[in-house]
């Protein structure tokens, strides 16, 4: 039984965490902050001193290394597990300071930076899991940055684990560290040539055992509404106000369905982000969601209609309706192929816990992935209320992870005749 030390994954983590990578939406630049590469830099660094020959970071932010194979076996495919450096902008990530609750006793937790802030097992249940051992949470100014540090340092464990061990017999192991996946760009710059896997796992998930082979397939939508300009102390009968008649798009959205504070489980929604414009024209952004690729041509009809009978109510207004692709379900790609997410299966179960098979309400770097040549499946890592200042990992979650990834290089090695 390989021994994962526990201590030296707490401490990568925290010290990772303590790392500002926060990634900005409104960025124009890859990576969109260029705060992002001091993490990059310092896993370029532990990875080349770990003795990883192939270890490569790229003026956009991304991490390449590589672990070669001891096994004498020679077809055995090359799986790559990726992880993404930044955190979140729903929340500051600026000056984390992460607190190791140790033999956690099941009471309310007053987080000591703002004590309005309180982790408790009425709001998060899952908590009841780690009764005894140990959680981190932040100090309750800032996310944690579980999303996705805990991914990175369960990876880079791992690494270790497998050079300290090298009885544990596997192929070649390619490892990539992505930015902006917060901000959707996390495969913007990716060079697959460098990956150099043919199957991947993105490290990215939540309670132990969770393996997620589905996500949503999504869209963008712009309405673009075009108006009349006039001065407005001579407008009457000359004025068309297009953020008036946004308002009123808006407000014929449906309150009961089809939004994300109505739908959950397989249900999809549109969802407008964004809101911007003058008198004379105003842009309204949209997501479209589902998790069957043939529904988002109905929800974009569907939108395009409501719009269209709002503009034509309002004479000399005019409308473009713009979609946008931005990734599919990963589904389709990974019913290809089946034994990526089967082996992720065996390996979870190698490490005692139970399959969790989950479908994300959202993406990852893997849903992308899968399409552009590496089928990737989820894997856990523990992270619980992920974007807030109640974030926090079970620590035990962590190592369950590392004991996960490698049994799954294992597996890989041993399903190889």
């Amino acid at each position: 039984m390989i021994q994962i030390n526990k201590d030296a994954l707490v401490e990568r983590f925290i010290r990772y965490v303590k790392i500002d990578t926060q990634s900005d939406p409104n960025g124009t630049a890859n990576p969109t902050t260029e705060k992002q590469k001091d993490l990059s830099k310092v896993l370029e660094e532990e990875l080349k001193a770990m003795g990883l020959k192939q270890v490569e970071m790229d003026e956009y932010s991304y991490v390449y290394a590589s672990l070669p194979a001891n096994s004498s076996k020679k077809q055995i495919p090359a799986i790559c597990y990726c992880s993404h450096v930044d955190t979140a902008p729903d929340c500051s990530g600026m000056d984390v300071k992460p607190i190791l609750h140790s033999n956690y006793d099941g009471k309310d937790i007053v987080l000591p930076d703002d004590i309005t802030q309180i982790l408790s097992i009425s709001g998060s249940p899952y908590l009841k899991a780690h009764i005894g051992n140990e959680i981190i949470t932040a100090s309750g100014n800032t996310l944690l940055g579980s999303d996705d540090k805990a991914g990175v340092a369960i990876i880079m464990q791992t690494v270790q684990t497998l050079l300290d061990n090298p009885q544990v017999l596997h192929g070649d192991i390619k490892i990539v560290f992505t930015p902006d996946e917060e901000v959707g760009k996390g495969t913007a710059k990716i060079d697959m040539k460098k990956v150099g896997a043919q199957y991947g796992y993105t490290l990215d998930g939540g309670e132990a055992g969770s393996l997620e082979d589905e996500t949503f397939s999504a869209d963008g939508a712009s309405i673009v509404i075009h108006g009349v300009i006039a001065h407005p102390g001579y407008a009457k009968n000359k004025l068309v106000n297009t953020m008036k008649i946004a308002g009123e798009i808006l407000a014929a959205l449906p309150t009961t369905e089809w939004s994300p504070e109505t739908t959950d489980g397989m249900e999809g929604f549109v969802h407008p982000v964004s809101l911007n414009g003058i008198s004379e024209k105003t842009t309204i952004g949209f997501i479209v969601r589902d998790f069957k690729t043939t529904m988002l041509a109905q929800h974009h009809n569907r939108l395009k209609k409501i719009a269209e009978a709002i503009v034509d109510k309002h004479k000399g207004a005019s409308m473009e309706y713009i979609p946008q692709e931005q990734y599919r379900n990963m589904k389709d790609i990974l019913l290809q192929h089946p034994q990526v997410a089967d082996y992720a299966a065996e390996a979870i179960i190698r490490a005692g816990l139970t399959v969790k098979k989950e479908s994300i309400r959202g993406g990852t770097d893997g849903s992308r992935l899968s399409y552009i040549g590496m089928p990737c499946p989820n894997v856990f890592t523990g992270m619980q209320n992920i974007h807030s200042k109640l974030e926090w990992v079970g620590v035990k979650d962590m190592v369950k992870a590392v004991e996960t990834l490698v049994h799954l290089a294992s597996v890989w090695e041993e399903k190889t005749s």
